[in-house]
C-alpha cells in the first residue's frame, strides 16, 4: 500500500459516488488518488490561509 496505513469511508448519495466514478474513470483516475489529491491541496490552501492570517495579525502589532 506504499505508506498508507489508514482509511476512510464516507457515505454520500448514489448519484453522487456514480458521476464522481464517472468522471475519475475519464480521467483515467483511480478515485482514491483524486480524493487524496483534493486533501492535500485542501491543506495546503488552510496553510496558506493561516500563514496570511498570522502575517496580517503580525502587521497590525
Amino acid at each position: 500500500m506504499s505508506g498508507k496505513d489508514s482509511g476512510f469511508r464516507i457515505r454520500v448519495e448514489r448519484d453522487l459516488r456514480e458521476k464522481f466514478i464517472e468522471v475519475c474513470r475519464a480521467q483515467d483516475r483511480p478515485a482514491a488518488q483524486v480524493l487524496r489529491d483534493y486533501m492535500r491541496a485542501h491543506i495546503r490552501d488552510h496553510d496558506a490561509e493561516q500563514d496570511n492570517k498570522d502575517t496580517s495579525d503580525r502587521e497590525r502589532s
